[in-house]
């Protein structure tokens, strides 16, 4: 009779878990928005002549 009631989960695991893969998500996404950003500009030199025309 003790033991009749009995947790049926683990609300301090299963937080960690969610905080855990809510800070991934945030740093993947970090990464990939600043690899997105963070490309280089052509300058005029690397410019090719076809790629002229179209401008």
């Amino acid at each position: 009779m003790i033991n009749s009631i009995l947790p049926l989960a683990n609300w301090g695991m299963g937080t960690a878990i969610i905080i855990f893969f809510v800070i991934l998500c945030i740093a993947l996404t970090a990464i990939v928005l600043s690899f997105v950003f963070s490309g280089k500009k052509k300058s005029d030199d690397e410019i090719t002549p076809s790629e002229k025309d179209d401008l």
